[in-house]
């Protein structure tokens, strides 16, 4: 039996605080932050997450292109084929989700990648997107800013 999963991310500004979540068709669901990320990050690491937290076929929807035309179109075989370099020859941006969420992919096989329209009243989809927005105004709430590349320091 296939388990459907819905995910999503966001963020406020970008880069800013964001959030990505997912949940079930159960309602069972599960979300986290960083408080200095991009859409995009959280977009991929909410389905990270979901691999991660279970076993058995999977389908996954998502209002990200990104995501899935990353496994429905391939492109993790063309950034694995050119050394993890994108179609303009640019290293691509965010591998340190990509590698191990293609990784896992590629172990478990059964994951089905599905493109949903975002804010079109899919009831899933839109609990994914209430929960990725909870965590990232969490992260706004923080109040900390990642000190700039090479600058060291706390944050």
């Amino acid at each position: 039996m296939t388990l459907v999963i819905y995910t999503d991310g966001a963020c406020y500004g970008n880069p800013g605080p964001g959030g990505w979540a997912w949940v079930r068709e159960d309602g069972i669901s599960d979300g986290g932050y960083e408080v200095h990320t991009t859409n995009q990050r959280m977009e991929a690491m909410a389905v990270l997450e979901a691999l991660k937290a279970h076993e058995g076929e999977l389908a996954i929807y998502s209002d990200s292109a990104y995501v899935v035309n990353c496994f429905q179109s391939q492109w993790w075989k063309g950034w694995e084929a050119r050394g993890w370099k994108n179609a303009k020859g640019a290293a691509v941006a965010n591998q340190d989700i990509w590698r191990p969420l293609i990784q896992l992919y590629k172990e478990r096989g059964k994951v089905t990648f599905h493109k949903v329209k975002g804010h079109s009243g899919v009831e899933l989809n839109e609990k994914a997107d209430r929960l990725a927005n909870e965590q990232a105004t969490y992260a706004a709430s923080l109040g900390r800013v990642r000190p700039e590349p090479n600058r060291g320091g706390l944050f």
